[in-house]
């Protein structure tokens, strides 16, 4: 027997233990979700009556859930997230096509945002699409908001993304800040940045925030791509290297990954390592580094898993 839902006044319903977001947008909802891992917070819901089955998420007022995560046991009355509501307009200062298929976004803001290295932001396209990126500007130092965006997986945000011309206005919402950060307490400590792919954004926001705060530690960073042509950060990293004494630069392909990991074995116990990226692709660089015996408290992962927009 068929459970009912209410959202914003609309009548809905889901079979017993269905996943609530797939419930509501196969009636048409148009909920808003990327990630499907309760981390982007892009599909938040407020139960105002009723309880989804769904562990209390993390950094949320009660009541408010992530739909992704939600089983419907029982009739519910909802209201839609508000993340759209407190939406920030911003315009697009410049779009570039970087190697690898890769687009450097850069917005302005209508009003000055506060962030910090290793925040997510929320990417609107319409209303109802939306996707989370990592920043890589970094605050203070940019005058702009740089998302990396992969542009060769096709889908509707991906469609939709291909359209934008300088000018343009866009609306973004300001989400938790994510795993990934730096802490002046590490200033001393070896600092090890993995990345894969886009997964770089965030992590060359924490490199500039680290080398600003004076890091005098040995800085490492590997950036991991399919391919030489893929590495799009190649020459800025180049050139950093080359002002900062201690910055170490490494841009092995997929290919070079057994060599990759036999460096990861020698990496310092006191390290403090950051990685992000495919999980597929970081998930072996995990396993050596934690056998390498690297304690769990001092390695930061982000991941995101490969899809097409939809």
């Amino acid at each position: 027997m068929s459970i009912e839902l209410f959202l914003d006044q609309q009548r809905f319903s889901a079979e017993p233990g269905e996943n609530l977001l797939d419930a509501l947008n196969r009636q048409g909802a148009a909920i808003p979700f990327s990630c499907r891992a309760g981390q982007c917070y892009a599909c938040l819901v407020q139960c105002v009556q009723g309880r989804p089955d769904c562990p209390p998420p993390p950094g949320l007022a009660e009541g408010w859930y992530p739909a992704c995560q939600c089983r419907v046991r029982e009739p519910l009355q909802l209201r839609r997230g508000e993340l759209v509501g407190q939406s920030l307009g911003v315009q697009v200062q410049a779009l570039d096509w970087l190697p690898g298929e890769l687009l450097r976004l850069r917005l302005q803001t209508e009003r000055p945002l506060r962030y910090s290295a290793g925040q997510h932001l929320l990417l609107w396209a319409d209303e109802h699409l939306a996707r989370p990126y990592s920043l890589a500007s970094l605050a203070g130092e940019d005058d702009f908001l740089e998302l990396h965006i992969a542009g060769h997986r096709p889908g509707a945000f991906a469609d939709r993304l291909r359209q934008w011309q300088v000018g343009d206005r866009l609306r973004i919402s300001q989400l938790r800040s994510g795993a990934l950060h730096y802490d002046r307490q590490w200033q001393q400590q070896p600092l090890y940045l993995l990345a894969s792919g886009s997964g770089l954004a965030p992590l060359w926001a924490v490199l500039r925030e680290a080398l600003r705060a004076g890091h005098s530690g040995p800085v490492v960073l590997y950036h991991l791509a399919r391919d030489r042509h893929s590495h799009y950060l190649a020459e800025s990293l180049a050139e950093l290297a080359q002002r900062a004494g201690n910055l170490e630069v490494h841009l092995p392909c997929t290919a070079e990954l057994p060599s990759v990991l036999a460096q990861l074995r020698l990496v310092p116990r006191q390290a403090q390592v950051l990685v992000c990226g495919a999980a597929e692709s970081l998930e072996p660089l995990c396993r050596t580094l934690f056998m390498a015996g690297l304690p769990r408290q001092q390695l930061l992962v982000e991941t995101f898993t490969r899809r097409e927009h939809r």
